[in-house]
């Protein structure tokens, strides 16, 4: 087993994930926290997987969004046919990532399967999945298929790794060892079992009825949280002699506070009741706020620790170009009419 300074030492200035690690996430299963326990997943429950997420920002950026973006598309096992999922999920090595966007087409045929052809950007940990999973419209005689409001149908696809072409063109400033490449597919085929729809279940769980908007602020932002405790562990090594003791206190409030909504979350769906558009769009509003402020104060403290911390090969500096790497993520992006750039 291998402890955090192990997997510090192994992720330090590193371009990919290593191979001592990756066996250590293949035999403690953290691939598979959300993967349903019938399909030989851990079946995390929902606060479990938050505090898991936390930890392992923590110990270091790449590991930890690597992790969640990876341990996050195998929670897609809950979208597929239970006889796919068990093929599938039961290889311990089974790794889905993918893309988000709508990339390419799926051209239905005849005989149940579809033609996928397309490009897609941001594959976070694209070397070390055994799948992909995309986003395509679907098309028949090449031409858009629609639904009753005239809307263009969009599912979701399973490529196995060897029929895509990775595109290694990931060139950030941090989240090196995550390899979050582009991917493009070229006339593959593939069976309608491997196709899902994001809220259609074949299995039935608490998890399955968390939106899918609220999984993805609470699982971010515990891995914000995350580095930032790891940003403040640097920073004391730098200038032992600043009181951070208001910046630790304030990362173990909000991390209280996400465990709490998560454990909320649960207990709603569990009395059978939904979680509503407005409390949906709190947890949003909160995510937002969050993440502003704790990148002001990141930002704050860098400035204090002196030019030690503009070293392109010391921790601190590989942790703060993590944190502002996944900052970017559009998810807690305020709106152009909350911004002002006057100062």
């Amino acid at each position: 087993m291998l402890s955090t300074k192990d997997i510090r030492k192994e992720l330090h200035g590193a371009s990919s994930i290593s191979d001592k690690v990756m066996q250590y996430i293949y035999e403690e299963g953290l691939l598979k926290i959300w993967v349903p326990r019938q399909y030989g997943g851990l079946g995390y429950r929902f606060e479990t997987g938050i505090k898991a997420l936390f930890e392992w920002a923590e110990t270091d950026g790449s590991f930890g969004w690597m992790l969640t973006l990876c341990a996050g598309a195998n929670y897609f096992s809950r979208n597929i046919k239970p006889e796919a999922a068990h093929l599938l999920f039961t290889h311990p090595t089974t790794c889905f990532g993918g893309s988000g966007m709508i990339g390419g087409t799926a051209e239905k045929l005849k005989d149940h399967t579809y033609l996928i052809n397309g490009f897609w950007n941001f594959a976070t940990g694209a070397p070390y999945l055994t799948h992909f999973t995309l986003n395509a419209k679907i098309t028949q005689n090449g031409k858009p298929v629609t639904d009753r409001d005239g809307r263009e149908i969009i599912r979701s696809f399973i490529v196995p790794k060897d029929q895509a072409e990775i595109i290694p063109n990931w060139k950030s400033m941090g989240m090196k060892a995550t390899s979050t490449y582009s991917f493009a597919v070229e006339n593959v085929i593939v069976n309608e079992n491997c196709s899902f729809v994001y809220d259609h279940f074949f299995t039935n769980d608490i998890l399955d009825s968390i939106p899918f908007r609220v999984f993805a602020d609470l699982t971010l932002l515990a891995n914000y949280l995350g580095m930032a405790s790891h940003f403040i562990e640097e920073a004391e090594r730098i200038r032992p002699e600043l009181n951070f003791k208001n910046f630790t206190a304030s990362v173990e409030k909000h991390l209280n506070k996400i465990v709490n909504m998560a454990n909320e979350v649960e207990n709603i769906l569990g009395n059978h009741k939904s979680i509503s558009e407005d409390q949906q769009n709190e947890i949003h509003r909160y995510g937002v706020e969050l993440v502003q402020k704790l990148s002001l104060q990141i930002l704050t403290v860098y400035t204090q620790l002196g030019i030690r911390a503009t070293d392109t090969h010391s921790a601190v500096y590989q942790v703060f170009c993590d944190y502002f790497t996944a900052a970017m993520h559009s998810n807690f992006r305020p709106s152009e009419d909350a911004v002002n750039f006057s100062f």
